[in-house]
C-alpha cells in the first residue's frame, strides 16, 4: 500500500508594520489613535529604564542586569493585549512587559539593586517574579492555566522565555501539559537569536521555534517581534482562543538582543559586528515613530514631550530607590529555613 500523508503543518509568519513606517491596513489590529501613543510612550519609557539601568550598573550602583534593548516591541506589543486579572510568568528580561502593566519603576531598579523586595508584585497585578533559570516558569504557567480552566475564570495565562528556554526540557513538559488539556495559556517565545553566546541555529535544527507547537498539538506562530502592531494582533487573538476555551498558542517573536546578554556579558566575543548594524535598521521604535509620523500622529513637539516624560519619570524611580533603607544583610541567613545552620552561623559570623 502507498504510504499516506496522516498529519501536515503550515507555520504562518505575521508582519503588519516595515521598517519603513509602512503598514499592510488589512492587518491593523482595532487601535485608537490614543492607544498607538500610549504604544509609542510605553516603548520610549521602557528604553529610557534600560539605557539608565545599564549606567547605574556602571557606575556601581545595580547589579548584573539584562538589558531588553531591540526586544521592546515584543513585551509591550504582548503585554498591551494583556488584562490585569491574566497571569503572567516572565524570565529575566521583561522590563518591559513590567512596566505596560504599570508596575513601579522604583521596585524594578530596587530589584536588580540587589535588594529582592522590589520584585514583591503589588497586590492589583498578577505578576510573578523575575524568573532567571531560563525555563523553569514554562510548566509554572501551564499549571496556573489547568487552575485557571478548573475554576471556569475568564482569564487566561502568558509565559515568557527566550529561544534559549526552548533547549530547556522545562519547555517540552510545560507546551505538552498544555497541549494534552488543552489550557488557557500563551506562550510568547522572544527569539533574539543569541542564547548568551550560543547562536540559534545550535539550538535546534527546525527552521522555526513556532513549528514546536504542532508537537504538542497546538498552534505556533511566528510573528516579526520588532513590529508592534503584529505582536500586539498575535497576542490579543491568541487571548481571546484561550479564553474561549480553544487551547493554547505559542508565539515567536522574531526579534533580536541589540546588547550583551547581560552586564556581565561581552557580546563582540563571539558576534559578528555586522549582524548587529543589520538589524538596527529594524529597530521597533523608529517604525513606529514613522508610521505616526505619515499618519499625523506625531511632531517634533510630541517627541521630545514623550522622551522628557520618560526621563522624568525614570529620574524619579532612581531617587526612590535609592532613598530605600537598605535591608539587614542578615536576612539573607534568617529567612532561608526555620533554624540556622552550623554552615550559616559560620557564614554570618565571616560576614
Amino acid at each position: 500500500m502507498p504510504e499516506k500523508i496522516i498529519e501536515s503543518i503550515a507555520v504562518k509568519k505575521l508582519d503588519i508594520l516595515d521598517e519603513k513606517g509602512n503598514a499592510d491596513e488589512s492587518l491593523l489590529p482595532a487601535l485608537a489613535d490614543a492607544d498607538i501613543k500610549k504604544l509609542y510612550e510605553l516603548l520610549v519609557l521602557a528604553r529610557t529604564f534600560d539605557h539608565r539601568a545599564l549606567n547605574l550598573q556602571r557606575e556601581g550602583r545595580l547589579g548584573t542586569y539584562a538589558s531588553i534593548l531591540g526586544q521592546e516591541a515584543s513585551q509591550i506589543g504582548s503585554a498591551f493585549a494583556l488584562e490585569k486579572t491574566d497571569w503572567i510568568f516572565p524570565s529575566f528580561r521583561e522590563m518591559g512587559v513590567y512596566i505596560t502593566m504599570g508596575y513601579p519603576l522604583y521596585m524594578l531598579f530596587q530589584y536588580w539593586s540587589g535588594d529582592e523586595r522590589g520584585i514583591k508584585p503589588p497586590d492589583d497585578l498578577n505578576i510573578f517574579p523575575v524568573c532567571v533559570p531560563v525555563g523553569t516558569q514554562v510548566p509554572h504557567a501551564a499549571g496556573a492555566a489547568m487552575a485557571v480552566k478548573y475554576t471556569g475564570d475568564k482569564r487566561a495565562v502568558v509565559a515568557y522565555f527566550g529561544d534559549g528556554g526552548t533547549s530547556e526540557g522545562d519547555f517540552h513538559e510545560g507546551l505538552n501539559f498544555a497541549g494534552v488539556f488543552k489550557l488557557p495559556v500563551v506562550f510568547i517565545c522572544q527569539n533574539n537569536h543569541w542564547a548568551i553566546s550560543v547562536p540559534r541555529e545550535k539550538q535546534t535544527a527546525s527552521k522555526t521555534l513556532a513549528q514546536k507547537a504542532f508537537a504538542y498539538g497546538f498552534e505556533g506562530i511566528q510573528v516579526d517581534g520588532n513590529d508592534v502592531f503584529a505582536v500586539y494582533k498575535a497576542t490579543s487573538d491568541a487571548l481571546k482562543k484561550a479564553k474561549k476555551g480553544d487551547g493554547p498558542t505559542l508565539i515567536e517573536c522574531f526579534t533580536y538582543r541589540m546588547t550583551d546578554h547581560t552586564t556581565a556579558d561581552d557580546a563582540s566575543r563571539y558576534r559578528p559586528p555586522e549582524e548587529v548594524k543589520t538589524w538596527e535598521a529594524k529597530d521597533p521604535i523608529s517604525r513606529l515613530r514613522l508610521y505616526m509620523e505619515k499618519k499625523g500622529l506625531s511632531t517634533e513637539a510630541y517627541q521630545r514631550e514623550v522622551e522628557e516624560t520618560a526621563k522624568t519619570k525614570v529620574d524619579e524611580a532612581v531617587k526612590m530607590e535609592e532613598a530605600i533603607e537598605r535591608p539587614d544583610p542578615k536576612d539573607m541567613f534568617t529567612y532561608t529555613y526555620e533554624k540556622l545552620t552550623q554552615r550559616q552561623m559560620r557564614q554570618m559570623k565571616e560576614l
